[in-house]
């Protein structure tokens, strides 16, 4: 079976579900200009006590949009 679950997204999964971190947030942004929101890392750049300190923010899963299709690997609507 093909499968578009590549190890990045199962990393990421597992680090969202193991409770061995704490720098993920739900994060507001825009996927192809459509309002969503994504569950994101968070990583500080710069050490957390700068003021205006800089931070890494990696998209690791977004939400559905009404635009959005989701169907299987044979096309089938979900």
């Amino acid at each position: 079976m093909s499968t578009n679950i590549r190890p990045d997204h199962v990393s990421a999964f597992e680090a969202l579900t193991s409770g061995d971190h704490d720098n993920f947030a739900l994060f507001s942004c825009f996927l192809d200009c459509e309002p969503v929101s994504a569950i994101a890392a968070i990583v500080a750049v710069t050490p957390p006590n700068v003021p205006g300190g800089e931070y890494l923010i990696t998209p690791l899963f977004v939400s559905v949009t009404e635009a959005m299709s989701l169907t299987d690997h044979d096309g089938d609507a979900a």
